[in-house]
């Protein structure tokens, strides 16, 4: 079986350009997660590299398949320059190795929290899985395999969050387009939710 990581950071990549810097974070019982930084004009990305190792298993399954199942990276883009987003890095390798550890499946909307600020005094601790295909196209795999998806994050604040719980990520996603919210300031306000 081919390792279809080298593929992932290719196709990570050609989509995004060269890494800036990059990362490695090793939680006890799983697989190395490195998160790579692509800085592109003001807005800076982070994207995982790692997660797609293995594929997500259904948490109710027996036993989990080794070659079948969705396979996933995680991608945050925000504005650079305006809070210490770099510190997202830990966090997101957190996010990236849930499978792993609590053997959840990541989906769009979802929603990932990680129980504190995302960096340094950011308004977000958890973000709502987007719908994958824009940034990054999926990448491909020979059969059996499931592709690899490049799931975009976006922040939610706690009341957001809560907000969502109640009406679904539609309605919130209807919500930050209808207001015109800027979902890559690192610093926003929740959106107006009455």
């Amino acid at each position: 079986m081919a390792d279809v990581l080298p593929l992932v950071e290719a196709r990570l990549r050609t989509a995004l350009g060269e890494p800036d810097a990059r990362a490695a974070v090793t939680f006890l019982g799983t697989d190395r997660i490195e998160v790579l930084r692509f800085q592109e004009g003001d807005v800076v990305r982070y994207a995982t590299l790692g997660m797609s190792a293995q594929p997500m298993a259904d948490p109710t399954a027996v036993l989990a398949d080794p070659v079948k199942g969705p396979r996933a990276e995680l991608v945050l883009s925000v504005r650079s320059g305006v809070a210490d987003t770099d510190k997202v890095l830990r966090p997101l390798a957190v996010l990236a190795a849930s499978p792993q550890v609590e053997g959840v499946v990541v989906a769009p909307g979802a929603s990932l929290d990680v129980g504190e600020p995302l960096w340094p005094g950011a308004p977000f601790t958890s973000v709502l899985v987007a719908e994958p295909g824009g940034l990054v196209e999926d990448l491909e795999l020979d059969a059996p395999l499931d592709p690899v998806r490049f799931l975009p994050l976006l922040p939610m604040t706690p009341n957001e969050a809560a907000w969502k719980r109640v009406h679904g990520a539609q309605a919130l996603q209807e919500r930050w387009l209808t207001q015109g919210t800027d979902l890559r300031d690192p610093v926003r306000k929740s959106v107006a939710l009455d």
